[in-house]
């Protein structure tokens, strides 16, 4: 059912779309037109693109968790994607689409998006009540896995306990531990630890629940595939096994740098539209120079200069600046507005110009943070062999990074990516970073 909300929501907003568009060609224009042989067809289809961004950005229809949200995400959508072609009609100057169909189908998806958003509501829960998670392990990786399960999971699921080893291991003759807790909880996915795969008392256990339809999975195959991360226990281990699509798959690199310049190429009016918007806000709440730079690594450790708009005061460029916080004092009225709305991150449009950042990526460090984290992590610098994003799969997973802990928390969805990168998943990643821009504060 929550599969079927997405598609259910976009087919919906077409319909509606089009349905409006042709009933007023047919019964409310004076005279009468043909809707598709007319450029109303071409602006049509554009505006159920800008009402289907808006629903995605807002969260529609799996992000909702109650009534209240689901209303209020549904009236924001809707009202967003007609401000945005009415922009447009405003910035072009002429009626692209009629009052009719742009505040019509408004109106009338509203119950649309409620309607998909509690379909996505129930299915969820159902999704949640299915998958349910028995963990055999003694690591650090398991005691945290019910809070990476609440908090970012792929694919919903209950952790119902974690139990260690030796708990799961029989006591006497006929004592099969294992086996009794997974009937008891109802659990439909175990999942073993490496030191669990070694026991054969467990392997035998975990066979018998296997034979019985619930499925098994090792701790790495587990975060993958539930949490889309590789647990910090598993890093190291796997950091040189895996293919990297920029490495070993020559079309892929090809056809990311011909996205990444054609996206750079189309945003470039943008920069230069928030150009002055930003001079002016500096003179009011930002004194002081319009850009700030700093050296970060990139590809293959080589050194680049990252451009942003400032946000912070007394920030000299090229001086190691500590790990910066979501509230640091550092950071002005007006540069706080300008992190919030990501328009901080415009002039690394340049940097991608340049080829010294991708679209999607590794986030770029600076330099001595690089040299700290690659001498305690040896497989820090695997991130190194990819060109750096401007957004990536720890951008959107995680959020911000305020301390070396929070880097290591970051490098397992980094290592993710690298390891299933390809451009669907960069597109997927694109598609989250919208929303994530659009439906909460920046960083």
């Amino acid at each position: 059912m929550r599969r079927a909300a997405r598609p259910l929501l976009y087919l919906g907003i077409a319909g509606v779309v089009l349905g409006l568009s042709k009933i007023h060609a047919r019964y409310v224009a004076d005279p009468p037109y043909s809707f598709h042989g007319s450029s109303r067809f071409a602006w049509a289809i554009a505006f159920i693109v800008l009402l289907a961004l808006a629903a995605y950005g807002v969260g529609l229809p799996d992000l909702p968790r109650t009534a209240r949200q689901a209303l209020l995400s549904s009236i924001a959508a809707a009202t967003g994607g007609a401000v945005a072609i009415s922009l447009v009609q405003l910035i072009v100057g002429d009626a692209l689409l009629p009052r009719f169909v742009v505040f019509g189908s408004s109106i009338l998806l509203i119950p649309w998006f409620l309607f998909c958003a509690g379909f996505a509501i129930d299915g969820g829960t159902r999704a949640a009540g299915r998958d349910r998670v028995l963990v055999i392990s003694d690591s650090a990786s398991a005691s945290v896995l019910r809070q990476e399960i609440s908090r970012s999971a792929e694919r919903p699921a209950r952790l119902v306990g974690v139990m260690p080893v030796t708990d799961a291991s029989p006591s006497g003759p006929g004592d099969q531990p294992l086996l009794a807790r997974a009937r008891d909880e109802h659990v439909t996915v175990l999942v073993l630890d490496r030191e669990a795969q070694a026991e054969m008392v467990l392997v035998s256990q975990a066979a018998a629940l296997h034979s019985e339809g619930i499925r098994v999975r090792t701790l790495s195959l587990f975060y993958e595939d539930w949490l889309g991360m590789l647990p910090v226990s598993e890093l190291e281990r796997v950091s040189l096994l895996f293919d990297i699509g920029e490495l070993h798959r020559g079309r892929y690199g090809r056809v990311k740098r011909v996205v990444d310049l054609s996206l750079a190429v189309v945003a470039l009016p943008f920069l230069a539209l928030a150009v002055p918007f930003v001079a002016v806000g500096n003179l009011v709440g930002n004194r002081g120079s319009l850009l700030y730079s700093q050296m970060r690594v990139g590809k293959n450790r080589e050194p680049f200069r990252i451009y942003k708009f400032r946000t912070m005061r007394d920030a000299p460029p090229d001086a190691p600046t500590d790990w910066t916080s979501e509230d640091d004092p550092r950071i002005t009225r007006f540069g706080r507005l300008l992190r919030v709305s990501h328009l901080d991150e415009f002039p690394q449009i340049v940097n991608i110009l340049k080829g010294d950042l991708a679209v999607v990526g590794p986030r770029p460090e600076q330099p001595h943070y690089v040299e700290e984290l690659r001498h305690r992590l040896p497989f820090y610098d695997v991130r190194h062999l990819v060109r750096p994003g401007l957004t990536g799969w720890a951008q959107v997973k995680y959020g911000y990074a305020g301390d070396e802990s929070d880097a290591l928390g970051k490098l397992q969805y980094e290592f993710y990516y690298l390891r299933h990168q390809s451009i669907g998943l960069d597109l997927r990643i694109v598609g989250r970073t919208i929303r994530s821009v659009l439906g909460r504060a920046g960083r």
